[in-house]
């Protein structure tokens, strides 16, 4: 498989230390890989980030391809067996920082998009790209602004495929058809400074926390729904101390992140989660981060599309899920896109030593290929 365009590609992406938000020249290659087969392409640059928007059609619906050249640090290099930039093939798997996180799909997105237009004469609508450099990091300045960009000059999305590795045991064997929300805040308890030998002149911010944080651990946030898991909370960190053992601290600072499904929204859950803190008699300030809202794509014409991809590809039914975390279709379907997320097997992600399976590669193509075909081609 070494001559296989779509592990060349794989291989040249990998080899761009695109560390979140650097694109390190993963774009450029794409872009001039996108021109030649037709698309026209605009670069959105915000601040450190950078983005790529391309496109082929006339007029109807929009198909667009989403996903990130933006990779995670690989951490600790004494972990890797191999150099995490520079992609190696062993044991019928190829090895790099990104390799299923996400440049594998991207690259068969690409291959995918070649062949579709090679092989369609003519069909309905268009085919974009939608790729970013700022999807493990803050996303803030890349999908979102894009997105916002492509709306305020009319331009719609119909249907979106996001790359991101969505499998579990084997390629295809799930669809991810949306996402929980995400919500992160921070609450600080203020309390009175002391020595510890005099704590009736104190008041602990750590004592004042500890019913509210079981309260708030003990509380069923919902029960989910149909398509969403129960919405948790996860205390993610705390901090308190004078720099003295014997020294009572003047407050606590607690970190927190809600996963949650479609019951809440980040302003309801805000309002219930400041109304368990606000029973107690505790002087509080709390700030919040919401980085997306719950998404859901039940049913469809691109639902559909994919699953008949995949059964013709490699004969499975997928599961529809809304689990794991976060991805840049919190941006987009609020525009009004169907969105999914179909890609390469997720166990090795942010991990060391990360891989995807050689075999996949080509079925991946295919089913994107086929997504294409059965949304585009008059039948």
């Amino acid at each position: 498989m070494a001559d296989d365009p779509t592990i060349k590609l794989i291989e040249a992406l990998i080899r761009c230390e695109s560390i979140t938000p650097n694109d390190a020249g993963c774009q450029k290659l794409i872009r001039k890989r996108l021109e030649v087969a037709g698309f026209a392409c605009e670069n959105f640059d915000y601040e450190d980030v950078s983005n790529l928007w391309a496109k082929i059609g006339t007029t109807g619906p929009t198909l667009c391809f989403a996903g990130h050249t933006d990779v995670v640090p690989p951490g600790d290099l004494t972990l890797w067996n191999s150099d995490p930039f520079e992609p190696v093939i062993t044991n019928r798997h190829m090895y790099g920082r990104g390799a299923a996180d996400m440049k594998s799909g991207l690259a068969a997105m690409i291959v995918a998009a070649e062949q579709f237009l090679i092989g369609a004469q003519q069909f309905s609508g268009n085919i974009a790209f939608l790729i970013t450099s700022d999807e493990e990091g803050d996303a803030i300045n890349g999908t979102r602004k894009v997105v916002e960009t492509l709306l305020s000059r009319g331009e719609t999305i119909e249907w979106c495929v996001i790359g991101e590795p969505s499998s579990h045991q084997q390629l295809g064997d799930t669809i991810r058809i949306g996402r929980r929300g995400s919500l992160s805040g921070r609450l600080i308890i203020r309390g009175t400074q002391g020595h510890v030998a005099y704590p009736q002149n104190t008041d602990n911010p750590i004592r004042l926390f500890s019913p509210i944080l079981t309260e708030l651990l003990e509380t069923t946030w919902c029960d989910g729904n149909a398509h969403f898991p129960p919405t948790n909370l996860e205390i993610v960190q705390l901090e308190s101390g004078a720099g003295a053992l014997n020294v009572i601290p003047p407050k606590l600072t607690a970190t927190f992140n809600f996963r949650y499904s479609s019951e809440w929204n980040h302003l309801t859950l805000q309002k219930h989660f400041t109304s368990i803190v606000e029973r107690y008699d505790v002087d509080y300030e709390l700030d919040w981060q919401p980085q997306g809202e719950p998404f859901l794509t039940a049913g469809g014409k691109l639902v559909d599309a994919a699953t008949a991809a995949i059964q013709d590809t490699v004969n499975i039914i997928p599961k529809l899920s809304t689990a794991g975390g976060t991805s840049d279709g919190r941006f987009i379907a609020p525009a009004g896109a169907e969105v999914i997320e179909l890609g390469p097997v997720n166990a090795s992600i942010h991990k060391v030593n990360e891989h995807v399976r050689l075999k996949d590669l080509p079925r991946l193509v295919s089913m994107y290929q086929r997504i294409a075909e059965n949304l585009l081609l008059t039948r």
